[in-house]
């Protein structure tokens, strides 16, 4: 069992489920990033997902994407989400999951980053737009450093597919809880419980649901059905109108829900 597996195993034995929030690195800064990470894993986030900027975000809504823009603006360039990572790392215990599209890792080198990665203390990596049957390199690399891999499922995806995911993730697999991109919304869809009921029949032990959660009422809600909450866009919003207290005051709302 990997230690996002077993962070989730603990929170689903204490009745709940585990609650992943998302930042961005490099946004506003770098230190900033670093900080308001920290400050998710000091107020009731049990693993964290971070956001490692690209050109182009295809699953990413525009409070993301503005914010991955203005990291690059800035400079942002791979190997400081991973300098980033280490300094997380450092100061809390909570898993670290770098969220990155797939083309940055190959021109960076993938086993390159597997071990880099790993050396910062990174749990493993979500990969949105990287598909387990076109995976080869990471999942050597995957399991060559024993790094978590967390493929996404979506409700359009077909039968073999969500087997794929199920066979392929270490850590979760992510569900993607409607078709579309990522955004706080006032309903979460249900599709993604339909979802994570196909994912369960599939032989998934471990599904987080992400995308257009955004208040402890609907983190709650997928607790009831799936093993975690990813939140995202709300934790973004709230660095760039009110910075680190602003994060911290909505990671601790959110953990309420639990």
């Amino acid at each position: 069992m990997s230690r996002v597996e077993e962070v989730i195993a603990a929170r689903k034995a204490a009745g709940s489920g585990a609650l992943v929030g998302y930042l961005p690195a490099g946004f506003p800064d770098l230190q900033t990033s670093i900080e308001a990470a920290v400050a998710l894993a000091e107020n009731g986030v049990d693993v964290i997902e971070f956001g490692l900027p690209y050109s182009d975000p295809v699953m990413d809504g525009v409070v993301i994407q503005a914010a991955t823009q203005k990291a690059l603006s800035n400079g942002f360039r791979l190997k400081h989400g991973i300098e980033a990572v280490a300094a997380i790392t450092s100061r809390v215990d909570v898993p670290v999951l770098v969220m990155t599209y797939w083309n940055p890792v190959v021109q960076f080198g993938v086993d390159r980053f597997a071990d880099e990665l790993l050396a910062a203390g990174g749990a493993g990596m979500i990969t949105p737009d990287l598909v387990p049957d076109e995976a080869r390199d990471w999942l050597a690399a995957s399991d060559r450093t024993g790094l978590d891999r967390v493929f996404l499922a979506a409700p359009s995806s077909s039968a073999p597919r969500l087997h794929q995911a199920v066979e392929k993730s270490r850590g979760f697999v992510y569900a993607v809880s409607t078709m579309g991109i990522t955004g706080a919304r006032a309903d979460v869809d249900t599709a993604a419980r339909s979802l994570v009921g196909r994912l369960r029949t599939a032989g998934a032990t471990s599904t987080c649901v992400g995308i257009g959660i955004s208040t402890p009422e609907q983190v709650r809600e997928v607790f009831e059905y799936a093993d975690g909450a990813i939140v995202g866009s709300l934790l973004v919003k709230a660095l760039a109108d009110g910075g680190v207290d602003a994060v911290a005051k909505a990671a601790a709302h959110l953990a309420t829900a639990k």
